[in-house]
């Protein structure tokens, strides 16, 4: 077949020519007479039909041996439903086997979560799972839009770091030839560093967590973006959370309204989130959640001094149809490397943003520590190794001055968008505390 290659995203520009589809044969039902094949190439979907007196012997023998995820090449003439404007098929004229698959382990019947990720290099070619990450290419491309748009320089930080941004206890330690290192839970200190060079920064990468945990909210590697700007207070970065988030759910309801339909996401709730986000200060959230304790709507009484747990973030998130920003912790229950308020020291100058319908922190940011002397003073009281931080204290000695930033887990921002109840479809490959394959 010489015709030249068509992908199906691309075929409403090509009725009435003869194109070649490069695929595999997504599912099969035949008549006898007429065969109707399921075609996919990795941009969509498109049904062929083969008639059996219209084709070579070879072609309807082809059709009718073709198993389910054959790779296959079809030639034929595209066109438009006459019932579904907008929706194309292809009469197909001829069809080449380039493997014939075996019998194919994922069938319509229902699957354990298991088997399905025991599978999960075969899972993704489903619908739903292309949807999912169809979904997450967006919200990234947004990512990335947003702030190059916004003047941010990417600054990519390191994989290996020699110390930990929030303790060594959820760290993963490898081997670093003759000495130890960690496999990075953030960017951000170092953002930091390139902050104080460009300005406006942000790092995009993947980033580790070793808790033993296994919620339906965590992962052990993941992709974080970590946006970080001179100059700026809490409040800063809190409007620019608000700016962010509403920024990418607009552009995932401008351009993946098909991939959101496929996974029966109600929209409405995403069309809510717009500025203003609810601002709730940590003290008010600890009365809101010890009113839900009493009214019976949270299993235990949360008390002032704690930091939220997944059962408290998804109750907050509940009372709002916008993500609400929780701030001004407790300084004891945040980093080290948080500035403190001035008018009450024993609080944080930071924020969490819970999204709505129960799915918990997104983000999670705040002021840094710009004093040389309380950031030498958390380090101790944290059991911080000094000569370990020697480069990120220097940031305090030359030309230090107040900023802030935040993260965002991808996965997570995933997971609420898509409407999803496990963080685990929301990357191709999930490494998970019981799962390190495929």
């Amino acid at each position: 077949m010489n015709t030249k290659q068509t992908y199906i995203s691309e075929i409403g520009g090509h009725l009435g020519e003869e194109v070649a589809i490069k695929g595999w044969l997504y599912n099969k039902r035949s008549s006898g007479k007429l065969g109707f094949l399921e075609i996919r190439d990795g941009s969509g979907l498109i049904q062929g039909v083969v008639s059996k007196k219209d084709v070579s012997d070879s072609t309807w023998d082809a059709s009718e041996r073709a198993t389910q995820e054959s790779s296959i090449i079809v030639r034929g003439a595209p066109r438009e439903h006459p019932k579904k404007p907008g929706v194309y098929e292809l009469d197909v004229h001829e069809l080449e086997i380039v493997q014939l698959a075996h019998e194919y382990p994922i069938t319509p019947k229902e699957h354990g979560v298991e088997f399905l990720m025991d599978h999960r290099h075969l899972w993704l070619r489903s619908r739903r799972q292309q949807a999912i990450l169809r979904v997450r290419h967006e919200i990234i491309r947004a990512v990335r839009d947003f702030f190059d748009d916004d003047g941010f320089i990417l600054c990519d930080t390191p994989i290996f770091t020699p110390a930990a941004c929030e303790g060594t206890t959820t760290l993963f330690e490898v081997d670093y030839f003759e000495d130890k290192a960690y496999l990075t839970q953030s960017g951000q200190l170092y953002n930091e560093a390139t902050a104080a060079a460009f300005g406006k920064v942000y790092c995009f990468g993947p980033t580790f967590r070793a808790e033993k945990s296994k919620t339906r909210r965590h992962l052990t590697e993941f992709w974080m973006v970590e946006p970080e700007v001179a100059y700026a207070k809490l409040d800063d970065i809190m409007t620019l959370a608000e700016r962010f988030l509403s920024s990418i759910v607009g552009r995932v309801l401008d351009r993946r309204k098909e991939e959101l339909k496929q996974l029966e996401r109600d929209t409405a709730q995403l069309e809510k989130i717009v500025p203003p986000f609810p601002r709730l200060q940590y003290d008010d959230a600890v009365k809101l959640l010890q009113q839900g304790h009493a009214e019976g709507n949270l299993e235990s009484r949360f008390e002032w001094g704690g930091d939220l747990g997944s059962p408290d973030e998804t109750y907050l998130s509940g009372l709002y149809d916008k993500p609400v920003m929780v701030h001004r912790y407790p300084a004891a229950v945040k980093a080290f490397y948080m500035e403190s308020d001035p008018d009450r020291p024993d609080l944080a100058l930071c924020v969490d943003v819970l999204a709505p319908e129960g799915y918990g922190e997104v983000i999670g940011g705040g002021e840094r520590a710009a004093s040389l002397e309380l950031l030498m003073q958390r380090i101790n009281e944290h059991g911080l190794p000094e000569s370990a931080f020697d480069w990120y204290l220097d940031l305090r000695k030359y030309g230090s001055v107040p900023h802030a930033g935040f993260g965002m887990g991808i996965e997570r921002a995933v997971t609420w968008i898509c409407g999803l109840e496990h963080v685990r479809e929301t990357i191709p490959f999930p490494r998970m505390l019981y799962r390190l394959k495929p």
